[in-house]
């Protein structure tokens, strides 16, 4: 269903990305997926390939350039040392930019880094029509909310110490106030990455299935064309 790419970013250079989508579904929405702080693995590819069972023509950017891990002192050393902006600006944009070549609408989904990343993303990019946070708020990461023009859903874990409920309604608030749509969601007893099903010390099968409900009902909402 999926395999690597390579396609240009806005700066004119080149970016790899793992992509995912239906035969013949060329004109189907796109839905640019950023990973967590582990890199292109396995389990991120794995939601690309699921957001293409729903229909969706589903890319990866590949903001570590080839590193994955399964260290966390490394993952946490790799996600330092990314330059968000040009993360968001270069390649995220630039994968959005991809799928806009043939589909009409284009989301972002994103888990831990990545979730701040889309919130981000979204803040920078106006053609970006839906936004879906998964645990995901970075002090290193400030989106610029009044530019927020897409509607945002989220979904946090009660038990999440590096996104804890207060800062997540304290967010809500904000976009609230500015007069965007939003839809935040604290799942009760769930722990940060609880959708990721690699992780079993952390994984939510409850949880995760209404996030994934909550999404893909979002996503058909905003990205139906």
């Amino acid at each position: 269903m999926g395999g690597m790419i390579t396609f240009r970013r806005p700066d004119g250079t080149e970016c790899n990305g793992y992509i995912a989508s239906q035969d013949g579904n060329d004109s189907a929405p796109g839905l640019v997926v950023i990973q967590e702080w582990w890199g292109v693995n396995d389990q991120i590819k794995a939601v690309a390939d699921r957001c293409a069972a729903q229909g969706y023509r589903a890319m990866v950017p590949d903001l570590y350039k080839g590193k994955v891990t399964l260290d966390a002192a490394e993952a946490k050393h790799l996600m330092t040392n990314l330059n968000f902006a040009d993360a968001a600006g270069q390649d995220i944009r630039g994968a959005a930019q991809h799928l806009k070549q043939s589909s009409k609408k284009v989301g972002v989904v994103g888990f831990c880094m990545g979730g701040a990343l889309a919130l981000y993303a979204a803040s920078k990019n106006s053609k970006i029509g839906a936004c879906v946070i998964f645990y995901g708020i970075h002090p290193k990461v400030k989106p610029d909310l009044p530019n927020v023009h897409a509607p945002v859903l989220g979904n946090y874990g009660e038990k999440d110490k590096s996104v804890p409920p207060a800062v997540v309604h304290d967010l809500e608030r904000q976009l609230k106030d500015l007069g965007k749509q939003v839809d935040m969601k604290v799942y009760k007893d769930a722990d940060h990455a609880f959708f990721n099903d690699t992780r079993p010390e952390v994984y939510d099968a409850e949880a995760s299935a209404d996030a994934w409900q909550r999404t893909t009902a979002f996503l058909r909402k905003h990205l139906s064309v």
